[in-house]
Protein backbone atom coordinates (compact mmCIF):
# COMPACT_ATOMS: atom_id res chain seq x y z
CA UNK A 1 0.00 0.00 0.00
CA UNK A 2 1.10 3.53 -1.00
CA UNK A 3 2.93 5.89 1.92
CA UNK A 4 1.35 9.17 2.24
CA UNK A 5 2.95 11.81 4.51
CA UNK A 6 0.02 12.82 6.40
CA UNK A 7 -3.63 11.29 6.41
CA UNK A 8 -6.69 12.20 8.48
CA UNK A 9 -8.80 9.91 10.38
CA UNK A 10 -11.93 11.54 12.49
CA UNK A 11 -14.71 10.17 14.80
CA UNK A 12 -16.07 9.83 18.20
CA UNK A 13 -13.80 7.06 19.42
CA UNK A 14 -16.15 7.01 22.49
CA UNK A 15 -15.36 3.15 24.19
CA UNK A 16 -12.35 2.57 22.06
CA UNK A 17 -13.26 -0.77 20.70
CA UNK A 18 -11.44 -2.98 18.24
CA UNK A 19 -13.09 -1.03 14.75
CA UNK A 20 -11.80 2.16 15.97
CA UNK A 21 -8.10 0.51 16.36
CA UNK A 22 -8.41 -1.23 13.03
CA UNK A 23 -9.44 2.26 11.57
CA UNK A 24 -6.34 4.01 13.90
CA UNK A 25 -3.90 1.12 12.69
CA UNK A 26 -4.61 1.47 8.93
CA UNK A 27 -3.98 5.14 9.14
CA UNK A 28 -0.81 4.83 10.73
CA UNK A 29 0.07 2.10 8.57
CA UNK A 30 -0.56 4.44 5.63
CA UNK A 31 0.70 7.55 6.51
CA UNK A 32 3.45 9.00 8.78
CA UNK A 33 1.69 11.90 10.22
CA UNK A 34 -2.00 10.98 11.40
CA UNK A 35 -4.15 13.82 12.04
CA UNK A 36 -6.85 12.37 14.15
CA UNK A 37 -9.90 14.59 14.38
CA UNK A 38 -12.04 14.08 17.21
CA UNK A 39 -15.35 14.86 17.58
CA UNK A 40 -16.25 17.32 20.04
CA UNK A 41 -18.88 17.26 22.97
CA UNK A 42 -21.32 19.98 21.07
CA UNK A 43 -20.54 18.18 17.78
CA UNK A 44 -21.85 14.43 19.24
CA UNK A 45 -24.57 15.95 21.05
CA UNK A 46 -25.95 17.20 17.71
CA UNK A 47 -25.47 13.32 16.07
CA UNK A 48 -28.52 12.35 18.07
CA UNK A 49 -26.64 8.68 19.14
CA UNK A 50 -28.98 6.72 21.16
CA UNK A 51 -26.79 6.29 24.23
CA UNK A 52 -24.86 8.22 26.11
CA UNK A 53 -20.75 9.45 25.35
CA UNK A 54 -17.83 9.78 27.18
CA UNK A 55 -16.57 13.30 27.49
CA UNK A 56 -14.00 14.57 24.74
CA UNK A 57 -11.50 14.68 27.69
CA UNK A 58 -11.92 11.34 28.40
CA UNK A 59 -11.94 9.91 24.79
CA UNK A 60 -8.69 11.78 23.96
CA UNK A 61 -7.29 10.36 27.16
CA UNK A 62 -8.15 7.14 25.72
CA UNK A 63 -7.20 7.70 22.25
CA UNK A 64 -3.59 8.73 23.35
CA UNK A 65 -2.65 5.94 25.60
CA UNK A 66 -3.43 3.86 23.04
CA UNK A 67 -1.65 5.76 20.75
CA UNK A 68 1.54 6.00 23.44
CA UNK A 69 1.41 1.97 23.68
CA UNK A 70 2.13 1.55 19.99
CA UNK A 71 4.70 4.37 19.66
CA UNK A 72 2.36 6.43 17.36
CA UNK A 73 1.96 9.47 19.95
CA UNK A 74 4.65 11.37 18.38
CA UNK A 75 2.88 10.45 15.06
CA UNK A 76 -0.16 11.77 15.58
CA UNK A 77 -1.95 15.11 15.89
CA UNK A 78 -5.36 15.01 17.69
CA UNK A 79 -7.78 18.10 16.80
CA UNK A 80 -11.34 18.94 17.18
CA UNK A 81 -13.65 18.25 14.88
CA UNK A 82 -17.12 20.19 15.26
CA UNK A 83 -18.57 19.36 12.04
CA UNK A 84 -18.40 15.98 9.51
CA UNK A 85 -15.17 17.96 7.66
CA UNK A 86 -12.95 19.02 10.30
CA UNK A 87 -9.79 20.87 8.89
CA UNK A 88 -10.11 18.31 5.35
CA UNK A 89 -11.44 21.02 3.48
CA UNK A 90 -8.48 23.71 4.35
CA UNK A 91 -5.54 21.56 5.89
CA UNK A 92 -2.53 21.70 4.00
CA UNK A 93 -0.43 18.68 3.29
CA UNK A 94 -2.82 15.75 3.78
CA UNK A 95 -2.90 13.33 0.59
CA UNK A 96 -5.38 10.91 2.19
CA UNK A 97 -8.47 9.97 4.22
CA UNK A 98 -8.76 6.64 6.39
CA UNK A 99 -12.85 6.21 6.90
CA UNK A 100 -14.48 2.82 7.17
CA UNK A 101 -16.87 1.80 4.81
CA UNK A 102 -19.68 2.98 6.76
CA UNK A 103 -18.61 6.55 6.34
CA UNK A 104 -17.07 6.75 2.91
CA UNK A 105 -19.89 8.85 1.42
CA UNK A 106 -18.77 11.59 4.19
CA UNK A 107 -14.86 11.13 2.43
CA UNK A 108 -16.84 11.64 -0.98
CA UNK A 109 -18.46 14.49 0.31
CA UNK A 110 -15.28 16.20 1.61
CA UNK A 111 -13.70 15.68 -1.82
CA UNK A 112 -16.50 17.70 -3.58
CA UNK A 113 -16.57 20.71 -1.26
CA UNK A 114 -12.33 20.13 -1.20
CA UNK A 115 -12.87 20.55 -5.49
CA UNK A 116 -15.51 23.59 -5.23
CA UNK A 117 -12.65 25.12 -3.14
CA UNK A 118 -10.04 24.81 -6.21
CA UNK A 119 -8.04 21.87 -4.11
CA UNK A 120 -7.45 18.42 -4.58
CA UNK A 121 -9.13 15.21 -3.74
CA UNK A 122 -7.66 13.77 -1.51
CA UNK A 123 -7.19 9.66 -1.69
CA UNK A 124 -9.84 7.92 -0.06
CA UNK A 125 -8.57 4.46 2.51
CA UNK A 126 -11.72 2.33 3.26
CA UNK A 127 -11.08 -0.05 6.24
CA UNK A 128 -13.80 -2.78 6.35
CA UNK A 129 -16.42 -2.53 9.39
CA UNK A 130 -15.13 -4.89 11.71
CA UNK A 131 -17.17 -7.85 12.46
CA UNK A 132 -18.26 -8.63 16.19
CA UNK A 133 -18.36 -12.51 17.22
CA UNK A 134 -21.94 -12.40 15.56
CA UNK A 135 -20.85 -10.95 11.97
CA UNK A 136 -22.74 -7.82 13.12
CA UNK A 137 -20.21 -4.92 12.79
CA UNK A 138 -18.47 -3.89 16.14
CA UNK A 139 -20.32 -0.88 17.49
CA UNK A 140 -20.25 1.58 20.44
CA UNK A 141 -24.09 1.30 20.68
CA UNK A 142 -23.61 -2.19 21.03
CA UNK A 143 -20.80 -2.02 23.78
CA UNK A 144 -23.16 0.35 25.78
CA UNK A 145 -25.70 -1.22 25.78
CA UNK A 146 -23.84 -4.37 27.25
CA UNK A 147 -24.58 -6.91 24.23
CA UNK A 148 -20.78 -6.98 23.45
CA UNK A 149 -17.12 -6.35 24.20
CA UNK A 150 -14.79 -3.89 22.87
CA UNK A 151 -13.07 -6.99 21.44
CA UNK A 152 -16.69 -8.20 19.56
CA UNK A 153 -17.31 -11.14 22.00
CA UNK A 154 -21.15 -11.61 22.79
CA UNK A 155 -22.15 -10.86 26.39
CA UNK A 156 -25.75 -12.00 25.95
CA UNK A 157 -27.38 -14.04 23.76
CA UNK A 158 -30.10 -11.89 21.74
CA UNK A 159 -33.39 -14.00 21.62
CA UNK A 160 -35.07 -13.55 18.44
Amino acid sequence: MKKFKKVAVGGTFDKLHRGHKTLLDKAFEVGDKVVIGLSSDEFVSKMGKPHETASYNERRKELETYLKELGWLGRAEIVQLNDPFGLTISGKGLEALVVSKETQKTAEKINEKRQGAGLAPLEIVAVNMVPAENNVPISTTRIRSGEIDRNGLMLKSIRK
